[in-house]
């Protein structure tokens, strides 16, 4: 009987401590939030006619206005993870699949893929939400956006099929 109560009162307590009351969250990095990055400095287009892995990053300028909207946690972590997912990117590119043809952009805004039996595609790289990643094309189907931590997976399946 006298547990009851005791019960009662720990279950109400456990409750209030775990709410999220919007008082107590910290605000000071809430306007730094934006849903997408910022627009390129360049205007440029490259044109991709062979199989290749499309490797891409902001430019510099693209770069600072990130950093700017973006946590400094948060900016310096994503570039560690955009160099050292690349890098083994290149490196399983290079083991695996040699005919892969390896193309690094950087100051471009725009790619055109030259689809060997139907109409070029053009993509916008300002309207890719990531701040790097992989296209991967084969010359024959559309160009694909890779999950640059399962690169060895998503390499067989886009080249494989």
């Amino acid at each position: 009987m006298k547990l009851r109560p005791l019960a009662c009162l720990s279950m109400v307590f456990l409750s209030l401590s775990c709410s999220d009351y919007p008082g107590q969250r910290d605000n000071t990095q809430s306007d730094k939030r934006q849903k997408s990055k910022p627009a390129s400095s360049y205007s440029d287009t490259v044109t991709i006619n062979a199989a290749s892995a499309v490797f891409f990053n902001p430019d510099s300028l693209q770069l600072e206005k990130i950093k700017l909207i973006t946590d400094t946690m948060i900016f310096e972590s994503t570039v560690h993870d955009c160099f050292y997912q690349m890098r083994n990117a290149r490196n399983s590119l290079k083991k695996n699949w040699p005919g892969i043809k390896i193309v690094e952009l950087k100051n471009t805004r725009w790619i055109r893929f030259r689809v060997l039996e139907g109409k070029d595609e053009y993509i916008d790289l300002d309207t890719v939400n990531d701040p790097c990643g992989i296209l991967l094309f084969d010359g024959h189907k559309k160009a694909s956006l890779v999950d640059m931590m399962n690169i060895d997976t998503e390499l067989g399946f886009y080249f494989s099929r």
